[in-house]
């Protein structure tokens, strides 16, 4: 099969994938309807085409606190990774590592801190939730720290699970219980059983063994059901931030308000992201939001986006709009669960080409360069 776009692998991970791992990856929560924005209000704005420009040479390069990286896209954190491909965490953030992009390592991972430390060289990035266990909230950091993670990524907006209606029809476990019609998906998906027996690593490998009392999947599922902890606050992400010590980048910022505290705690780099649109249904377009929040930052520190990037034209439009930098998470599982490692860097690579291109077309040479004056009036939504 020839790979053109992100289409093109979303379509071969569907295929592969079992389908409760796959609709996780691929859905939003309750009707969809800010899912689907995140998307569709991307793909809204158009670009200034330009001619007659010397854009012969050209640079992706950039830097994301501080760090170089080879065009300004980091892999989001994305929990049950090692479901979408056996391994899956240590496989994408190798492909990171050989591309020159940054990996975040979600809690909810598969693959513990310790393995992707192990089978990577250079330092990746830690996401970490708030939870009611301040004493293991600690040894994750202090784990993270141990491993060499360069930036913890703190997200905010999963204090309170959206509720994904396709998660609850599917029966969603970690890994899949042995019901007829799991039974009758698995068989139809013989890649991924096959490498799925040839690992270990098939449930959190950041909290089973590493929490009293959970050692198993049943008793891991009621730990985690009581652990996300609604009374998350501001006072709590300056704790974080004091104990960490380094780059410290907040999550989920949808509000100017919420940006302005956001700087205020101490964050070096802040994502305008909601979610991918799985939590709460009704709520704007990252895109939508992105401006504002930029204004009421000032520059007084890094503004990123993610949600709704499937291309390297969304990075591109992100950007346009004053994002300093984006994050991509369905887009790069789309290539793991299609093609494993391979596929992500395959992401990686269409994404770079759509980007180079279309920046091209739009008379600019250096990424860093790139303002509201490469879209069409500015950037305002076309239709």
């Amino acid at each position: 099969m020839i790979i053109t776009d992100i289409e093109d692998l979303r379509r071969l991970h569907r295929r592969r994938a079992p389908r409760m791992f796959y609709d996780y990856c691929d859905s939003g929560s309750w009707t969809e309807g800010t899912y689907r924005a995140n998307q569709s209000q991307l793909q809204r704005i158009r670009f200034r085409q330009r001619v007659a420009v010397d854009v012969d040479r050209r640079s992706l390069a950039s830097t994301m606190v501080g760090e170089p990286v080879a065009m300004p896209v980091a892999l989001a954190p994305t929990g049950l990774t090692g479901m979408q491909w056996a391994d899956g965490e240590i496989l994408a953030a190798r492909a990171a590592e050989r591309f020159g992009v940054p990996f975040t390592l979600s809690t909810m991972s598969i693959c513990s801190i310790e393995d992707v430390a192990a089978h990577t060289t250079r330092p990746f990035w830690f996401q970490l939730y708030v939870l009611r266990d301040r004493d293991f909230i600690e040894r994750l950091i202090e784990r993270a720290r141990a491993a060499r993670c360069s930036a913890l990524v703190l997200t905010l907006d999963l204090t309170i699970l959206g509720q994904r209606h396709k998660d609850v029809r599917n029966g969603l476990t970690t890994p899949p219980r042995p019901t007829l019609l799991n039974l009758l998906d698995l068989a139809r998906r013989p890649r991924w059983c096959f490498n799925m027996l040839l690992t270990s690593r098939r449930q959190f490998g950041n909290i089973v063994g590493h929490v009293k009392g959970v050692e198993d999947t049943s008793s891991l599922a009621s730990w985690t059901s009581a652990q996300f902890d609604p009374t998350l606050d501001w006072s709590d992400v300056e704790w974080i931030k004091k104990r960490w010590g380094g780059p410290l980048i907040l999550k989920g910022i949808m509000d100017p308000e919420d940006a302005r505290r956001a700087v205020d705690s101490g964050a070096d780099a802040l994502v305008v992201s909601n979610h991918g649109g799985r939590q709460l249904d009704g709520a704007p377009s990252t895109i939508e939001v992105l401006p504002a929040v930029v204004d009421a930052v000032g520059g007084r520190t890094e503004v990123w986006f993610d949600s709704g990037i499937r291309s390297g034209q969304d990075v591109l439009r992100a950007l346009a709009l004053g994002a300093r930098a984006t994050m991509i998470g369905r887009a790069f599982l789309h290539g793991l669960g299609a093609m494993g490692e391979a596929g992500v860097t395959r992401c990686l690579e269409i994404i770079r080409k759509e980007l180079d291109v279309t920046m091209a077309f739009c008379g600019r040479t250096d990424v860093r360069s790139v303002d509201r004056s490469i879209l069409l009036d500015g950037g305002r939504l076309a239709g």
